[in-house]
């Protein structure tokens, strides 16, 4: 069984946002308690991470098994808005935790690594928002269609 290029990318980025998860879950975990919380910078790559498996989930499995549910406009949309959210979350988290000298200290590496994974994770994402624009503006609207519409 081939594995086309976009399953490939979705597998990549699954990868990827399970990483982030982790490093991001380890980042919160490590800032809140004591009667503070953590950074908002941290939270919201955590939402991210839990967003994007969840529209990664969407993207590979609704296609497959449930054909009539997948719209490429809607497609393209969620993947514009999370491909936003990747962009805007990696920006905030490197500003807030700026360019440390870590030492070998587990937290400080930790971040620089959530940074960077959360650049890779939208490039990712920028891609697959680029392949299924160009899908949506030659009429493939339906996964279930055949052909191509002529209108």
């Amino acid at each position: 069984m081939a594995l086309g290029m976009i399953t490939i990318i979705h597998i990549v980025l699954a990868i990827l946002v399970i990483i982030e998860l982790g490093l991001t879950g380890y980042l919160v975990d490590a800032t809140s308690g004591y009667g503070f919380s953590s950074p908002a910078s941290f939270a919201f790559m955590l939402f991210n991470s839990v967003w994007s498996f969840l529209i990664l989930a969407w993207l590979a499995l609704t296609p497959l098994y449930a054909a009539r549910f997948y719209h490429a406009l809607v497609a393209f949309v969620l993947l514009v808005i999370t491909t936003i959210f990747w962009f805007s979350g990696s920006i905030a988290m490197a500003a807030f935790i700026g360019v440390p000298e870590c030492h070998g200290i587990t937290f400080c590496q930790c971040s620089q690594a959530a940074v960077a994974f959360g650049f890779f994770i939208w490039a990712g994402f920028l891609g697959l928002t680029v392949l299924e624009g160009l899908t949506t503006l030659r009429g493939h609207a339906r996964a279930d269609k055949t052909t191509p519409s002529n209108v």
